[in-house]
């Protein structure tokens, strides 16, 4: 003789399985359609049983009251989740995949911002060194000119030159750190 108990669960399960089939499984057929259009890399099955499971879990916590939607809600979030952990746990090197899959090379607006403040920066400190220092890195950073150049061009020795530019990358150096720990 079964126990209350588990009368209680066949009784539960009865009317879950009946609910599927008033409410969801007319459904599946139009799902899987357009499982197939949106996410055609993916095995509409799998995608279609782990939707079931959450709208099952999902009916127990609340009431549902547009089941179509949600149900193609929560197939197209599974989706979507198993192509993001695809993208994240690829067997394909990233030097073998095809060039559509990479992402662009252009920075984005926080790289961009960031880097213009690093410009802004490096020139503030370069702009606060005495003249002959700040002439010397000029000419050694930004016109790329060796330091037998700047001698010529300057009329200094080499020694001179290396011992500015030492000294022009010290300050700036020690300004871009001053600056770095301000908030």
């Amino acid at each position: 003789m079964p126990s209350v108990r588990s009368a209680s669960i066949e009784s539960a399960s009865t009317e879950r399985a009946r609910w599927v089939e008033e409410h969801v499984r007319l459904h599946e057929p139009a799902l899987r359609g357009y499982l197939r259009s949106q996410f055609p890399s993916l095995d509409a099955d799998d995608v279609v049983q782990e939707s079931y499971l959450k709208l099952l879990r999902a009916r127990a916590a609340c009431q549902i009251t547009a089941v179509k939607a949600y149900f193609f809600s929560i197939a197209r979030n599974t989706a979507l989740t198993i192509l993001r952990r695809r993208r994240l746990f690829s067997d394909i090197p990233v030097n073998e995949l095809p060039d559509s899959f990479v992402l662009e090379p252009r920075p984005d607006a926080a790289e961009m911002v960031d880097s213009r403040q690093r410009i802004e920066l490096a020139i503030e400190a370069i702009d606060r060194l005495p003249a002959r220092c700040r002439e010397v890195l000029k000419l050694a950073t930004i016109e790329g000119k060796s330091t037998t150049e700047i001698a010529a061009q300057l009329r200094i020795s080499e020694n001179t030159v290396r011992v500015q530019l030492a000294r022009g990358i010290k300050k700036c150096a020690h300004f871009l750190r001053e600056e770095g720990d301000r908030p």
